[in-house]
C-alpha cells in the first residue's frame, strides 16, 4: 500500500447539464503517480487536462450510463486515437454492463462498428467488484438509481474515499461507506428524493449511518444552492460537511 495521500479534484458536478463555470459530474482521484478519472460527464475532459493527459491516466471508472456522467468519453475516444495522444495500450475503463456497445452506438457512423476497444480496455462492473489500479484499491457496490448504477470505495495507505454515484439512499452504499474518511455523496433531489437520488438531508443521513468522518455533497440539483445543500446535510450529520467546489482539490 502507498503512503501517499488520496486526493480528490472536482472537475465538475453540475446536473443535468453544465453550468457556465461548472461541467457535469467528473472527478480526478490521485494517489502518488496513480491517476483515475471518475465519471466523465459533459465538459470534464477540458479541466482534466490541467492535471493529466489521457495517456497519463491509469484508469477511468464510470458509475452509470446517463450522459451527465459519460458524455465526455465520446470526445476522449477521438482524443485517444486521432489527435496528439499516443497510447501504449488502451485505457482501462470500468463501467456498467453494456458500456462499450453504448459508446459504439454513438460513435459508429458507417456499417463498421467503431473500434471502442482500441481506446478503452473495458471491464464491466458488478456488485462487489474488486480491482487494484496502481496504488489504489477499488471496491464497487450496486446502488439504486432505476438502472445499472454503482458506487465505489477507493482506498490506499489506510485512507478511504467513497463516491456514491447517483443513487437513492440504500443499504449497499451505507455498508460501502462504513467508517470511511470522506463520503462524496450526491444531493440532486428535492422533496422526498423520488427514489433515485439523495436529497441533501439524506446525504447527511447516509454519512451519519455509515459513520463517515467527513461529507462532501456534490451533484446538487439546481433548485438548491451549494451552500444551502451543505447546511441541510449538516442538520443530519455531525461531522465536517463541505460542497464539492468545481476546481477544488481535497486531501483525504
Amino acid at each position: 500500500m502507498s503512503d501517499e495521500a488520496l486526493r480528490l479534484t472536482v472537475l465538475g458536478c453540475a446536473t443535468p447539464y453544465p453550468a457556465v463555470d461548472n461541467p457535469c459530474s467528473g472527478y480526478l482521484v490521485t494517489c502518488g503517480e496513480t491517476k483515475i478519472w471518475v465519471d466523465a460527464g459533459t465538459g470534464t475532459l477540458g479541466p482534466l487536462q490541467r492535471h493529466a493527459r489521457l495517456d497519463e491516466l491509469d484508469a477511468i471508472w464510470i458509475s452509470h450510463l446517463h450522459a451527465d456522467h459519460t458524455a465526455d468519453l465520446l470526445t476522449a475516444y477521438y482524443g485517444a486515437l486521432y489527435a496528439d495522444v499516443t497510447l501504449t495500450a488502451p485505457i482501462p475503463l470500468y463501467g456498467p454492463p453494456g458500456i462499450a456497445d453504448r459508446l459504439a452506438g454513438f460513435l459508429t457512423n458507417t456499417s463498421t462498428r467503431s473500434p471502442i476497444e482500441s481506446a478503452f480496455a473495458v471491464t464491466e462492473l458488478y456488485d462487489k467488484h474488486e480491482a487494484t489500479v496502481g496504488a489504489v484499491q477499488l471496491t464497487t457496490r450496486a446502488v439504486e438509481h432505476g438502472m445499472a448504477a454503482f458506487a465505489v470505495r477507493m482506498s490506499s495507505g489506510g485512507r478511504s474515499l467513497v463516491y456514491s454515484g447517483d443513487t437513492a439512499p440504500c443499504d449497499n452504499l451505507t455498508a460501502l461507506a462504513a467508517d470511511c474518511d470522506v463520503l462524496l455523496c450526491e444531493a440532486d433531489a428535492v422533496g422526498d428524493g423520488g427514489g433515485v437520488h439523495h436529497t441533501a438531508e439524506q446525504a447527511g443521513d447516509t454519512a451519519a449511518a455509515s459513520r463517515s468522518n467527513r461529507l462532501i455533497v456534490t451533484h446538487v440539483g439546481r433548485a438548491l444552492s451549494p451552500a444551502g445543500a451543505a447546511r441541510r446535510a449538516a442538520r443530519r450529520f455531525g461531522g465536517q460537511v463541505e460542497y464539492a467546489s468545481p476546481g477544488a482539490t481535497y486531501v483525504v
